[in-house]
């Protein structure tokens, strides 16, 4: 067929579908896909849309880099070499996103303008790497249509002696901010007592101003898919020091009167201030935050959870709930790391309904995360000894639509793999790839079906080639990715047959050229096949299928 006729044809067939597909799926429909819950019936175990992710921890090398990298012979090799042994994680465990921390100490893994190389990188604060890890990050992660979502750490500047500068601005990198800015930092607990660190001062209006400006520099400058806070804002107590900041106070009061409320005002303008300049510069990049599981008890706040443990919203002045409520963020993972049973505490089946509630008529997506690293741990108690613990907490999470997807800490927690929990969830969970959950607030047009030119069978399995018409042509969307669907004989597939993952044999990223590619390796022998292709945007919504293509 000649190319004139092809995009002729595959337009005619693929408009129609456009037609039917030109509204982005709703949140409603991240449960089922492309068919509503009311018409088609859904395998809970293999949701089409779920969040699945791992956070990869650099702070003091917990994931990558590893400590014993900075001085292999080859050490930027051996470093891309693990990050890569991680993506083959999350590929055989069928996620669809990393969440990987790039600033965890007021500096950088990329060439910032504004902060210094991470010493995690080589075990020197400061010395540049040699080469750009963010850019090898995001490539790689791209390249398995993995979303990347860079980790910040706001506002902390160092961890504790021995190992970190601890309270003595001297030992950070010569050229750091908080070195020619002495006053923008406090040290907590205070210096000579065990812990200590330096803390950027959150009721500083220049420092707001400089940790945006710095976390914006990645945004701007690379591909991330995700912007990702973790549960660090003001600091964890310690002991009774109080933190240090009668000064602040008086000169940022703003007229507030309550130095609680003043706190929590301050974290609350970073994360309204950080969403905006994030959707400003690129609309589509998601902006999530990952707070401690309890907001405030029932006890104290009739909003509150039914709990008795310690409050985000007291003692980091963390106001998750109004993030939410005003939908500042685009998505809450609370890190949920308790059991399920008789705990008053933090009981996770009593936390899951009560995050459930919060984003319940939003446009805030809730994520879990879990606990991996308490697994197989004694220390954590007879009920972490349990293998079947974590899967147990993904099997609640079904019964809450609400939910939307899991993100497990950390990386090496998810290999290690103890008492097999891990294998165990992610075969009762994660047996099928999922799609990424649509969010409609971001934004989208419609996608035309793609046009299946080849399918060829080979020695290695499945040769399927095909075209997207119109790509990003006018009012039409651009394909960012491709999901592929396979249905055993010669099947004519109808709308529910897309409706969960039963049939979804991954997604792949789009890459340059007008001819898309991808190989089937799965494919037995002799076996009659049909397949359908569905276009991805940016934002994960789906165009229409392709027309079916046969295989004998």
């Amino acid at each position: 067929m000649k190319a004139t006729r092809l995009r002729a044809a595959g337009l005619a067939v693929a408009l129609l579908g456009t037609l039917a597909a030109a509204t982005p799926a709703s949140a409603a429909e991240n449960a089922t896909a492309t068919a509503p819950a009311t018409t088609c019936t859904t395998d809970p175990a293999t949701p089409l849309r779920q969040f699945r992710a791992m956070w990869i921890s650099s702070v003091v090398n917990i994931d990558w880099p590893t400590k014993a990298s900075q001085t292999a012979p080859d050490r930027i090799a051996a470093q891309q070499a693990e990050y890569l042994g991680w993506l083959d994680l999350a590929q055989k465990l069928h996620h669809n996103a990393v969440v990987v921390q790039v600033r965890p100490t007021a500096d950088a893994f990329w060439p910032s303008p504004y902060e210094p190389w991470s010493e995690f990188l080589t075990g020197t604060r400061g010395q540049d790497p040699g080469w750009d890890p963010l850019a090898f990050l995001v490539a790689e992660s791209h390249k398995r249509n993995l979303e990347f979502h860079a980790w910040f750490n706001p506002y902390r500047v160092s961890m504790p002696a021995p190992g970190g500068a601890g309270a003595d601005l001297a030992k950070l990198a010569p050229d750091h901010p908080a070195r020619q800015h002495p006053d923008w930092v406090f040290a907590y607990p205070p210096a000579g007592v065990a812990g200590s660190r330096l803390y950027y001062n959150p009721g500083i209006p220049e420092v707001r101003e400089f940790v945006q400006t710095a976390m914006m520099d990645a945004v701007n400058r690379y591909d991330v898919d995700g912007v990702h806070f973790d549960d660090y804002f003001y600091p964890y107590p310690s002991g009774a020091y109080q933190v240090p900041d009668d000064a602040t106070f008086a000169a940022y009061n703003r007229g507030f009167t309550d130095r609680a409320d003043w706190r929590r005002d301050n974290i609350n303008l970073l994360v309204q201030e950080m969403g905006t300049k994030i959707k400003a510069a690129k609309p589509w990049v998601k902006f999530g935050v990952s707070p401690f599981g309890i907001w405030r008890n029932k006890s104290v706040d009739p909003n509150g959870s039914d709990t008795t443990g310690s409050q985000s919203y007291d003692i980091i002045s963390a106001d998750t709930r109004k993030w939410i409520k005003n939908e500042w963020i685009d998505y809450v993972v609370p890190q949920l790391y308790w059991y399920i049973g008789q705990y008053p505490a933090a009981d996770y089946a009593r936390l899951v309904p009560w995050w459930a509630e919060q984003v319940r008529g939003t446009n805030v997506q809730l994520y879990i995360g879990q606990a991996d690293y308490k697994s197989g741990e004694p220390a954590y108690g007879p009920y972490w000894m349990n293998p079947r613990e974590l899967s147990d907490h993904l099997t609640l999470n079904r019964s809450y639509p609400e939910v939307l997807g899991n993100v497990h800490f950390s990386a090496v927690q998810v290999k290690a793999n103890r008492l097999g929990a891990t294998d165990i969830y992610a075969a009762e969970h994660y047996s099928r790839p999922a799609l990424v959950p649509t969010m409609s607030q971001l934004p989208s047009k419609p996608l035309l079906a793609p046009v299946v030119t080849r399918s060829q069978r080979q020695d290695d399995g499945v040769r399927l080639d095909w075209r997207q018409p119109a790509d990003g042509q006018g009012p039409l969307g651009t394909a960012t990715s491709y999901a592929i669907w396979r249905f055993d004989g010669a099947a004519i597939a109808d709308r529910c047959d897309f409706a969960d993952a039963g049939h979804l044999l991954g997604t792949v990223r789009a890459t340059d050229g007008a001819v898309q590619s991808w190989l089937d390796t799965s494919a037995a022998a002799g076996q009659e096949y049909t397949y359908y292709v569905t276009a991805l945007d940016r934002s994960w919504n789906a165009g229409p299928p392709s027309p079916p293509r046969f295989v004998r």
